[in-house]
């Protein structure tokens, strides 16, 4: 087994979706990265009891080359659910019909698949430690334990772990002290799939709900939502199990509530559908802002890190600040499921084998990365025409002041679900058509859903009410009001309710990004850029392989890898008629 200084500790997470995997070599990341941008298939795969030891092979595999390792030589591996703890589920049944979730058969098949996991490890050489480790608290482990705080209340917001949706907990050192744990059916990101679902979309468009929500208005139905869902004191809340119905496609009890059959996908959006959407997120910004509540005060601080998937809703983080519910917030970029590959390892370095936490995260490129040469073989395997330019950065920001798209590519690839300026779409944030560009060249999405602005730091505050700053607004997980005399100038960016979900851009963290702004800025007057994930209905690009594929099939202006340059009008062999947008709110 290798010392400690050297040794090598593997993160996994496959039990339901998000699969990914995490490494670390003496207590530091080397690199995390979801097995989705292997596979091309979003999200990996659906959440079933026949598949929870289908491991991320191709997330794995990249952390091992990272390192120039194999398997046999990491030290030990932890993995971010505990099957003993699933399978004695008596809370689990609470609340719900015998039988409408968590059959004995189920749970005993995902029980008997889970524990095929080390097996198959030791199959492909693994000879270390194999370690159970439970789900909420590697949720919580990912935010704290690489967070700026030395002690904060932590809290674990999730659909499920093995029984619990939430953990609240106290950070200290590299303690997590378990305060309480609320179980299923009483779960927040379960009450947004099955709601995503009511509206029309699928159970992880959690995203699309939460930006309709600003055409509602959370007043009409707050009474019904409030039957529904409700908070408790102490920091509890409770869902109508019954009428929610969990994992199953019955939505009688939901119609009935709120007046609404289920839609149908592509019919329109009514003003019903919005008003449903904003009591969801008002319901959800009160029940998480009572969960704070009583963690802050638990734990007597009035630092927070959040985690899980319900952490990536940046309108209730946000909220959470507007109220003064807490007073510095951290979340690390990756917190659905994908997160807890790196808490399944940061709790065995720290837990099992009684080592220091080493390092905070600063930030969120932690996925492969490609040297020129990889990126001209690309280039020449497809026969593109490009050329090397001496000043990338200057090239693109004049292409994009005058309206092109351009699909940027650079670095490493982020960890999570938002593009941060490593494997982006490109655009300029003044044209007010520029919604509807995107959507036809590239995006094809509904046209109510917002985009985003990546914004220089040093501006952000003359252009966004930016008070007190915040470690994720880095990550793209909050919603900022935009300075009403500046919305005028940035209308592509600007969401129905005047806010933005901004992308702060510090120069130590992504240079070649920031001096790309800086160019554009300097052309403008405008300091920040459109910034939406590269990809078309797929996963985010993760190779030049898959970036050429995208701007291939799209009709992105210019594809820019690295330093090399592609402009679309001087290929031959693949042009792409515009398509009709979907316009889904009518």
């Amino acid at each position: 087994m290798d010392t400690i200084s050297n040794s090598y500790v593997l993160g996994i997470n496959s039990a339901y979706h998000e699969s990914s995997a995490a490494l670390l070599k003496a207590g530091k990341l080397v690199m995390a990265v979801e097995e989705e941008r292997f596979t091309r298939v979003k999200h990996t795969k659906s959440p079933s009891v026949a598949n929870p030891h289908e491991l991320p092979f191709g997330a794995v595999n990249a952390c091992l080359a990272k390192a120039g390792i194999a398997l046999e030589d990491v030290a030990h591996v932890g993995y971010s659910l505990v099957p003993e703890v699933r399978f004695m589920n008596t809370e689990f049944k609470e609340g719900v019909k015998p039988g409408s979730w968590g059959s004995l058969e189920g749970e005993t098949l995902f029980s008997q698949n889970l524990n095929k996991i080390p097996h198959i490890l030791g199959g492909m050489g693994f000879k270390g430690g194999f370690h159970w480790m439970e789900h909420d608290r590697c949720h919580a482990a990912s935010a704290f334990l690489v967070s700026p705080f030395q002690e904060a209340a932590v809290v674990s917001l999730d659909g499920i772990g093995e029984t619990a949706s939430t953990g609240i907990y106290r950070g200290e050192g590299n303690r997590l002290e378990l305060f309480k744990k609320i179980h299923y059916p009483h779960s927040l990101g379960f009450l947004w799939e099955k709601l995503c679902m009511l509206l029309g979309f699928s159970d992880t468009d959690a995203c699309k709900v939460m930006g309709l929500a600003a055409y509602g208005d959370p007043a009409t139905l707050r009474r019904e939502m409030d039957t529904l869902a409700w908070a408790e004191e102490g920091g509890e809340f409770r869902v109508d199990g019954e009428r929610l119905r969990f994992r199953n496609d019955d939505f009688e009890g939901l119609e009935s509530l709120f007046g609404i059959a289920r839609r149908k996908r592509g019919e329109g959006l009514s003003t019903l559908h919005r008003n449903l959407a904003a009591a969801l997120q008002d319901l959800t910004n009160r029940i998480v802002a009572g969960i704070v509540v009583e963690a802050c005060r638990r734990s007597g601080s009035r630092n927070l890190c959040l985690a899980g998937g319900v952490a990536l809703n940046c309108v209730a983080n946000s909220y959470l600040l507007s109220q003064g519910v807490a007073g510095n917030i951290f979340i690390q970029p990756a917190a659905n499921d994908a997160g807890t590959a790196l808490g399944a390892a940061l709790l065995v370095w720290t837990q099992k084998m009684g080592q220091e936490r080493t390092e905070a995260l600063e930030h969120a490129y932690w996925g492969p990365s490609f040297e020129d040469y990889d990126l001209e073989r690309a280039l020449e395997n497809e026969g593109l025409v490009y050329e090397r330019m001496e000043d990338v950065e200057n090239c693109v920001a004049a292409r994009l002041a005058q309206g092109d798209v351009v699909g940027w590519f650079q670095g490493a690839m982020e960890f999570g679900p938002r593009a941060l300026g490593n494997r982006s779409l490109l655009a300029d944030p003044r044209n007010p058509a520029m919604r509807d560009i995107l959507n036809v060249k590239v995006k094809h999405r509904e046209i109510f859903r917002p985009f985003a602005p990546s914004v220089l730091d040093e501006e952000a505050r003359d252009w966004f009410d930016l008070i007190p700053e915040q470690m994720p607004h880095e990550y793209m997980l909050m919603t900022t009001p935009i300075r009403p005399e500046r919305i005028p100038f940035i209308p592509a960016v600007t969401h129905e309710d005047g806010t933005a979900r901004i992308h702060l851009v510090k120069k130590h963290v992504n240079p070649r990004y920031h001096k790309l702004i800086s160019r554009f800025h300097a052309l403008t007057g405008v300091p920040l850029l459109l910034n939406t994930s590269f990809n078309d209905d797929e996963p985010i690009v993760c190779t030049p392989a898959d970036a050429i594929d995208t701007f291939k099939k799209t009709a992105i202006d210019y594809l820019v890898l690295g330093d090399f340059m592609v402009d679309r009008r001087r290929q031959r062999g693949f042009t792409r008629p515009t398509q009709p947008m979907e316009r889904e709110l009518t």
